[in-house]
């Protein structure tokens, strides 16, 4: 497994939790953006074993209406939701096609397929993850390539402190328990709870699926009122 973050440090700890779990793994850091450097790595890494299996999870939020979301927000979230997501896709495809086929995993959100509030320009980019994934299955069906997205709902995530921390000083938990129960099963998910969904997707269990966004959301979309 090879582990891709900015940071060098994060994608270090992430290698190493899975390496003490028993399945290597390696770090790399690259700017999912930069699309230069992700062919860069990517080919170096193809070059080292076929890259049969993507998992596309980097991203960033933004809070703000339109009339809030000025022009530098919204290209510092397509650079890197958007055009990341397409970077290394472009770059793993021609090993996938080579190898003989592949799985590729987008992670999306509810809010590529709800109206949010206050989340413009994360909505616009994480549409945009959706509409790539269904793309990309239809496009590359006949290289038994498939293309899935999961669209989780709110997961708690060192994003999400941080954002409490700031927005919500002294009122830190009141906040969490309230945004918790948004999703009608009163709590946020676990990232583990992702991981597993994204898993099964990858593996031969789920050979029949491709082209389908899977909301992963406590019921969200479904069980209010």
């Amino acid at each position: 497994m090879r582990i891709v973050d900015l940071n060098q440090r994060n994608a270090n700890a992430a290698a190493q939790e899975i390496t003490d779990a028993g399945v290597c793994a390696t770090a790399h850091t690259c700017d999912v953006g930069n699309q230069h450097g992700v062919t860069e790595l990517f080919r170096e890494l193809a070059s080292q074993k076929t890259i049969n299996i993507l998992v596309n999870c980097a991203g960033i939020s933004h809070i703000g209406k339109l009339e809030s979301t000025t022009e530098a927000d919204f290209d510092r979230i397509f650079t890197v939701n958007v055009k990341g997501t397409y970077n290394c896709m472009y770059a793993a495809i021609e090993s996938m096609k080579a190898g003989g086929g592949g799985v590729i995993v987008n992670i999306a959100s509810i809010a590529a397929t709800a109206g949010l509030a206050d989340r413009f320009a994360y909505s616009m980019s994480k549409g945009a993850v959706l509409s790539m994934t269904l793309s990309v299955a239809r496009d590359y069906l006949p290289r038994k390539i498939r293309c899935n997205c999961i669209s989780p709902a709110r997961v708690h995530t060192a994003f999400v402190d941080g954002y409490l921390k700031k927005n919500y000083p002294g009122r830190e938990k009141e906040m969490f328990q309230k945004l918790s129960e948004t999703q009608p099963i009163g709590r946020m998910a676990d990232p583990k709870e992702v991981a597993a969904l994204a898993l099964f997707l990858c593996s031969d269990e789920a050979a029949f699926i491709t082209g389908t966004d899977y909301p992963i959301d406590g019921g969200f979309f479904n069980l209010h009122g």
